[in-house]
């Protein structure tokens, strides 16, 4: 039977893509010629690649990356701090496989509302039903919350509050017996805990972390033995808030230290008295955001010791570095300073301007439905994402089902980015909205048809479907 056409065409502000019209073609186009055009290029190009990653694309990253973030840095970034990956998602699963292990880490923490393709990776790690909430507020995530919950644990279960180093138990009979599945290799460390963040222009809550909450939860991860795993990929995706407002340099610098800069400097660093030299922190970057999604390739960052560990993964030793092909094309890139003018002259405008649409029309149409922001006060923006909270007494799956069968709208309805087995963050009335997939021209459209939905529902008698949330599908190309 042919489905039924709906009136109005479609809009999706859903999907978490950049548009193709961003899309650096051309320059990409003349990176990867330059690269094959040179045998001394090529050749180890198309061949197995070292397991840390292409040298000069870690060294061309590194000093963009001291650029970057010069003002929040002691000294540069040192090219060994950084390994080549395959994208953030593929090195999450890399980062598990190394420092994590299913009987010595605990749980992952989750900020939540969360990236909620990360929850099936952490999973495929033999994490399922330990992964927790941890909510956030105006400055980012609770850690007081946090910090409560590590100290039950640790209170409740002393034994599994014993460092790393020790991590073999002995057995009824006197005998030792190891505590973990994984072996025991110099260069592999199992952290008690992981904690996952987006700490700048977050997906989906678009919040981004204060330098105090960075402080604290650097703090807190040294103190419990865990792992945070940053994903940094929307730093440089930024503009000022203020619409008609002049590009300024400063926004070629970063507002803040990224966590992984924090523990390098904090209070002695991974090499302060006592510690074992790993850190606590490490940074996932990506091409995708920057340059094209497609490269899948991107970085980490974290101390020199733990970026020799994340390189020894079986996948890594096995076929070497992934993405060795596509390093030599994004070193081009670096080095020809196309990547930074399309980063500043073409996407920083663009998304400014995405922005400002969107939010013109929230400001017009749902504010005064009682829709609301959360920090809305900020002097710079950015990232992919604004997140709005409903009026009562409308709960977000409702909306988000009338807003597709009524207006051909696509949304993110808040519970999809719950935290998987633990939902207790109260999502039911938050949506996330995208502005960087649709047509410019759709943005505003979007946001009057979502306003359509909300007057409806507001007006007219709420039947029981429309109050009680059924749960959040997972949607095809959204992220």
């Amino acid at each position: 039977m042919t489905e039924q056409l709906h009136p109005k065409p479609p809009i999706n502000l859903l999907k978490g893509w950049p548009n193709p019209g961003l899309l650096p073609v051309g320059q990409i186009k003349a990176a990867s010629a330059s690269a094959l055009s040179d045998p001394d290029i090529a050749t180890p190009g198309l061949l197995y690649g070292p397991d840390p990653g292409h040298w000069p694309l870690r060294e061309g990253i590194a000093t963009w990356l001291s650029r970057f973030y010069e003002k929040h840095l002691k000294a540069s970034i040192n090219a060994e701090r950084i390994c080549i990956t395959g994208g953030a998602s593929q090195n999450l699963a890399s980062i598990l496989q190394v420092f994590s292990d299913p009987v010595l880490t605990r749980y992952i923490w989750m900020v939540s509302p969360t990236y909620f393709r990360v929850c099936p990776i952490f999973e495929d790690n033999a994490f399922a039903g330990r992964l927790r909430s941890v909510p956030e507020d105006d400055e980012g995530i609770d850690v007081d919350f946090l910090r409560q919950r590590l100290r039950v644990l640790d209170r409740d279960n002393p034994r599994a509050s014993q460092s790393h180093n020790d991590s073999r138990e002995v057995s009824n009979n006197g005998s030792s017996k190891s505590q973990t599945l994984k072996g025991s290799q110099p260069w592999r460390k199992a952290y008690r805990h992981i904690i996952y963040a987006v700490p700048t222009f977050s997906n989906p809550s678009s919040r981004t972390m204060t330098l105090r909450r960075r402080q604290e939860l650097v703090q807190v991860a040294r103190q419990y033995d865990a792992l945070v795993i940053t994903d940094d990929v929307y730093d440089q995706i930024q503009w000022p808030s203020k619409q008609n407002a002049s590009p300024s340099p400063s926004l070629q610098h970063a507002l803040l230290p990224r966590l992984v800069d924090v523990d390098r400097w904090f209070e002695g660093g991974p090499e302060r008295p006592g510690a074992d030299g790993f850190g606590n922190v490490v940074s996932n970057g990506s091409f995708s955001k920057i340059a094209a999604p497609g490269v899948r390739c991107g970085w980490a960052e974290a101390s020199e010791l733990f970026v020799w560990g994340l390189s020894k993964s079986g996948s890594s030793a096995s076929g070497g570095a992934p993405s060795q092909m596509t390093s030599t094309f994004m070193t081009q890139l670096l080095s020809s300073g196309d990547l930074e003018k399309h980063l500043y002259t073409t996407l920083q405008p663009a998304y400014a301007r995405r922005y400002n649409s969107m939010m013109s029309a929230i400001e017009c149409y749902l504010l005064p439905l009682d829709v609301t922001l959360p920090q809305s006060d900020r002097d710079v923006v950015g990232g992919y994402f604004l997140w709005l909270e409903l009026p009562k007494p409308l709960v977000a799956d409702a909306v988000a089902q009338r807003a597709k069968a009524e207006e051909n709208l696509i949304i993110g309805q808040g519970p999809l980015f719950a935290v998987y087995g633990d939902e207790r963050v109260d999502l039911e009335r938050q949506v996330r909205v995208c502005f960087s997939w649709e047509a410019e021209e759709n943005l505003s459209e979007g946001i009057q048809r979502l306003a359509t939905i909300i007057r409806k529902m507001l007006r007219d008698p709420i039947s029981p479907s429309d109050t009680v949330a059924s749960g959040p599908s997972l949607p095809v190309g959204g992220y």
